[in-house]
């Protein structure tokens, strides 16, 4: 708790820095900026599902597109998890936990940056429901977790051929996963070393990835409801 609070007392500088940057990143929009070029300065929010993200360009723009939107979706996020890590590892300096506090620093820029995508400040507030940016996160912060989170979305996928439900699986998946690799493989093993974790840590990271869950789980409320109706469209073998 000691550590925790002068981490807040002597870093609130760099915890503005950190949300504020992933929040900015993360409102460019690609989804919006690929199609208004490529497409007469048609808006994506215009087309298809309505939705400024990779699915709605796939289906309403074309592959091209739609796989310079992932990439560059994914960059941003990647991006800003980076800021995040360094701004916070130059807090706590050389002090045991100063890695746990790198990744606090990654999941804070990576959750504003989540919320930009989802609310551009540069797009009227209206943007995607930050899968992609999400899964950048997942990345660039804990790649076991990914790796976890990457397997159930395919296995879904595979099954159903339906992005949202993929998505929403692997949101799902993501609090669960991050908890079990914190807890079982990084904490407990850990107790009594000099580099010894702390629960603060399994804690923070948890409700941080439950935290991100749960956006994407309400900006996909409208896939639930057509996912229970039946009616959601599926990703052709040509697509």
């Amino acid at each position: 708790m000691d550590n925790f609070l002068k981490f807040i007392s002597s870093g609130w500088l760099q915890i503005i820095a950190a949300a504020v940057i992933g929040y900015l990143l993360g409102s460019i929009n690609f989804a919006i900026i690929i199609t208004n070029i490529v497409n007469k300065k048609n808006d994506i929010r215009e087309m298809g599902s309505g939705n400024a993200g990779f699915t709605n360009v796939l289906r309403s723009v074309g592959k091209v597109p739609a796989i310079f939107t992932i990439v560059f979706d994914f960059l941003k996020a990647v991006i800003a998890v980076i800021i995040g890590g360094i701004l916070f590892s130059s807090i706590m300096g050389d002090s045991v936990h100063s890695a746990e506090f790198a990744q606090y620093g990654k999941y804070l820029a990576g959750l504003c940056c989540i919320l930009g995508h989802m609310f551009p400040v540069y797009f009227g507030f209206r943007g995607g429901k930050g899968v992609v940016t999400a899964s950048a996160l997942m990345a660039a912060s804990e790649w076991r977790v990914f790796l976890a989170v990457l397997a159930v979305f395919l296995i879904v996928f595979i099954i159903t051929r339906i992005i949202s439900l993929s998505s929403l699986s692997g949101a799902v998946c993501y609090p669960i996963a991050t908890f079990i690799f914190t807890f079982f493989v990084d904490y407990r093993p850990s107790l009594g070393s000099e580099t010894e974790y702390s629960l603060s840590y399994v804690i923070i990271s948890t409700l941080f990835t439950l935290f991100i869950s749960l956006c994407v789980i309400v900006k996909h409320r409208e896939n639930i409801q057509r996912i229970m109706n039946g009616t959601e469209k599926k990703i052709t073998a040509k697509k």
